[in-house]
């Protein structure tokens, strides 16, 4: 099998909300983007191919639907159980489903605890295909030492979601230090309005983002994941988190300018010598700059999924449910906002385009009443 050409610039993005909060999302969708979020550890990768290799059967479930013409991907819609043959490239698996094999974005799928079947059949399931205890400890996300399954299914969401958050905070820390620290040097190639058009309010979501994660820390119990009570985190900062707004409603500027830049090579080499400063991974810029609006997009489902596997009697359990319809909020207020700010636009569009007809119109008032008189 080989991996398609450019596949470390593809991955996957997006999420499947359904609701409020999905058409700021689908807006980005429709861009034309493939860019991949930040997570995925290695020792989970290192752990799903050697129950591969050892003739265990790995499945994945679609977040997201993943439509494609190339013959060599595997298309399927959200919800899919797919099959995972190759996990060996870190951005693209080659998967099965049925009759059909391909290569496919690992982003667009969450490694699966199977829900069909209780917990103690599904380690059994490993057992029987000598996976080892070894094997199992580097699942990470996948298992847990003997735990209920809505526990331990809770416990994979909470560690997916403390994950997510520390990968995302590498991911603003680089976009700011290897790139927006580098551009201010260059007063010659940038001007601040430029570098605020290009970037928005990125630096205030970093910072943010970093106090934030901090509260998560405090909330996080390393020993017994389950009982981790987040979602007061959620409700804490759900005024915070309006700050996506400015950055959203700024994007379609940004994606403009970056692309005016980047018509001219000195751009094109320079921004890519930042992000080979830095070590970052194979993506361009307008990629990275995507990945707040896929940030906000995702909290929604995230929390909509801890709560699915925490128990009414958990402690954490009416936070949870209030942070869900704050995040969900939150989106609606983006949604709102940017719609706000595009009728704005779309009225100062028409009152330019009728400005000569009303010059026009006072003129030719003005000749019939000279007339008339």
């Amino acid at each position: 099998m080989v991996v398609p050409d450019g596949a470390s610039e593809k991955c996957g993005m997006g999420d499947d909300l359904g609701s409020e909060e999905d058409l700021l999302y689908e807006e980005y969708r429709g861009s034309g983007h493939r860019f991949g979020h930040p997570g995925g550890g290695g020792g989970e990768q290192l752990a799903i191919n050697e129950l591969i290799s050892d003739g265990s059967v790995v499945y994945a479930e679609a977040l997201w639907d993943h439509v494609t013409m190339d013959d060599q991907e595997l298309g399927f819609k959200a919800g899919d159980v797919i099959e995972v043959v190759d996990a060996t490239n870190k951005e693209w698996w080659w998967g099965r489903i049925v009759d059909s094999e391909g290569w496919f974005p690992a982003s667009f799928v969450r490694l699966r605890v199977n829900q069909d079947e209780p917990m103690e059949e599904y380690l059994a399931h490993l057992e029987g295909a000598q996976a080892g205890e070894e094997n199992r400890a580097g699942l990470g996300l996948l298992l847990g030492p003997g735990l209920p399954c809505k526990e331990q299914m809770r416990t994979n969401v909470i560690n997916e979601i403390m994950s997510t958050e520390r990968d995302y905070i590498k991911h603003l820390k680089d976009i700011c230090e290897g790139y927006i620290k580098q551009c201010r040097k260059r007063t010659d190639m940038f001007t601040e309005e430029q570098l605020r058009t290009i970037f928005g309010n990125i630096e205030d979501i970093y910072r943010f983002q970093r106090k934030f994660l901090k509260g998560l820390e405090k909330k996080f119990n390393k020993e017994q994941p389950h009982v981790s009570e987040i979602g007061c985190c959620f409700l804490e900062h759900q005024t915070d988190f309006q700050i996506y707004s400015e950055y959203c409603n700024n994007h379609p500027n940004a994606c403009m300018q970056l692309s005016k830049v980047m018509k001219v090579n000195k751009y094109v080499f320079f921004f890519e010598a930042c992000r080979l400063l830095q070590k970052m991974i194979d993506i361009s810029l307008d990629g990275f700059l995507l990945t707040p609006v896929q940030k906000i997009c995702k909290y929604p489902l995230q929390l909509a999924e801890l709560l699915k596997y925490t128990n009414p009697q958990h402690r954490d359990y009416k936070d949870v449910e209030a942070a869900l319809n704050a995040m969900k909020n939150v989106a609606r207020l983006i949604n709102e906002r940017k719609r706000r700010l595009e009728n704005i636009d779309k009225i100062a569009q028409w009152q330019s385009a009728i400005e000569d007809w009303e010059t026009t119109s006072s003129a030719g008032a003005l000749i019939w009443s000279s007339q008339e008189s």
